[in-house]
């Protein structure tokens, strides 16, 4: 493996763990400059030390494809569904498909949505892109309200491709910018005003992405929860109520099903046919583990309006870290835990532990953490006198990494590893937050006598100490004084 600036040229700081990719290029419906920057992409990967196969073989991870903007490209051509028959494959790579639209043509595009995104409730008319389900103009309009125009776009084009690693390229004879569209609606800007340093930075994005691994092989272990137990604790009516007044406050928005946005007989085997937008978990001390919210991936769930029956307990990670271990309770369904189940595992790890006294009523040692909050979110401002950040490592701020992996989970430990509010635990400050570009925020608090679970962050936002916001910053952010006792988010290129 080539070192960091063999691979990256040395503009930005990377990972250390990327890996050397097995990578071809198929040319779909596209235009003549999508054909082009996959040729340029393909010779960049070269260069920093990936393996280039002219056709697909059964070592190739990634397979960049093309397809058309504004086009639907029928289920049955899509390199998403067909590329394990097409070139007799094990197992399905990554695709990653090109789509190149000129200016004025994205400016149409966002221009429109922009007008309709003002008009509540959504009139289905005006979200009537070629190829999308009937009901698509719901997703549409809350994916708009969530992220903007251009997360609604990204998922009319991941829609009409077939496919949801995207690179949106916008120019006219030549490439002036691109957007690198995922599963969770990041859509980071890269500049292509240098076309060597873009070529470098879209290789480096798609390595860091295909070289993290999903710790999402979650296990059910132990005797089951008995119904007896499981009533008499407080903390899974904590839960529900946490969710109710975090969704009354607009923190969680509903989950994304891929059925309607696009009719996909096969979309089941190729991708998780829906994602949810956010999840939560506390510590229950007589448990000696996490309640934690259930994926979305199982069922839809609503974040905001969770019962006993959308909860999880976690007693702690499997002996290989591909997952949790997960105590059943009895009488109930039993879905796995939320994707980021390890991540809240592996954030305590470097953080200590206190004793909770009697009055809690159940003394126990527990970890300093005690609610841990995961969302689609950014952060506008905080009072640094009651809320800490911690910052993601450059690396993670410039080449972001995705939920349900090893690698965010070891990148937000490390952020929350810092705290110092965390670290001392008499430390005043009650909330510490951390922001992921391009994914959302986490935000936890600590233990406060007289507080429910989550109590302290949602009346951090009530004051004003933690102004949440619906838009994810897509680059590195950073927090200067406003000269007002707050702090402020300033995003950086």
């Amino acid at each position: 493996m080539r070192n960091d600036e063999q691979r990256t040229g040395g503009i930005r700081p990377v990972h250390d763990w990327l890996q050397d990719l097995d990578v071809s290029f198929v040319r779909g419906a596209g235009s003549r400059l999508a054909d082009e920057v996959g040729g340029d992409l393909l010779a960049a990967f070269q260069q920093m030390g990936h393996r280039v196969r002219d056709v697909p073989q059964e070592d190739t991870e990634v397979i960049l494809t093309t397809a058309r903007f504004g086009e639907p490209l029928d289920w049955r051509e899509a390199l998403l569904f067909t590329a394990r028959r097409q070139f007799a494959l094990e197992d399905s790579p990554s695709i990653y498909t090109l789509v190149h639209a000129t200016p004025s043509e994205l400016e149409r595009a966002l221009a429109h949505l922009r007008s309709v995104l003002t008009t509540s409730p959504p009139i289905p008319a005006d979200y009537d892109f070629p190829g999308l389900a009937e009901d698509a103009y719901q997703v549409l309009f809350e994916q708009g309200r969530r992220g903007g125009p251009l997360l609604a776009l990204e998922r009319v084009i991941q829609s009409q491709a077939k496919c949801i690693d995207v690179l949106l390229i916008v120019g006219d004879e030549s490439p002036e910018e691109a957007y690198l569209f995922n599963l969770v609606g990041a859509h980071p800007r890269i500049c292509a005003a240098d076309p060597e340093a873009f070529h470098r930075d879209v290789v480096t994005r798609i390595a860091t992405a295909e070289s993290t691994e999903e710790v999402t092989d979650h296990t059910f272990a132990g005797e089951p929860i008995s119904q007896a137990v499981w009533t008499a604790l407080d903390t899974p009516q904590a839960m529900c109520r946490a969710g109710e007044e975090l969704g009354l406050r607009g923190f969680f928005t509903q989950m994304v099903r891929i059925a309607d946005l696009v009719n996909v007989p096969a979309v089941a085997g190729a991708v998780s046919s829906q994602y949810s937008e956010g999840c939560f978990s506390t510590w229950d001390p007589k448990l000696s583990g996490l309640i934690a919210t259930v994926t979305g991936s199982a069922r839809p769930v609503y974040k905001g309006a969770v019962t006993d029956a959308d909860l999880a307990v976690i007693t702690g990670l499997k002996p290989d870290g591909s997952g949790a271990l997960v105590q059943p309770i009895a009488g109930h369904v039993n879905a796995p835990p939320s994707s980021e189940a390890v991540e809240m595992l592996e954030l305590d790890k470097p953080l200590p532990s206190i004793r909770l006294p009697a009055a809690w009523g159940h003394p126990a040692e527990v970890p300093v953490v005690r609610s841990k909050l995961h969302g689609h979110r950014g952060c506008v401002r905080y009072d640094p006198q009651r809320v800490e950040y911690v910052p993601m490592a450059p690396a993670y701020q410039h080449y972001p990494v995705t939920c349900a992996t090893s690698a965010q989970a070891r990148g937000i430990a490390e952020a929350f590893s810092q705290a110092e509010a965390l670290q001392d635990p008499d430390d005043s400050r009650p909330v510490v937050f951390t922001v992921l570009p391009g994914h959302g925020i986490i935000i936890v608090e600590k233990w406060v006598a007289g507080a429910a679970p989550f109590q302290t962050i949602w009346e951090a936002m009530d004051t004003g100490s933690l102004e949440i916001e619906k838009l994810v910053p897509q680059g590195p952010v950073e927090y200067v004084p406003e000269g007002n006792g707050m702090n402020v988010r300033r995003v950086r290129s």
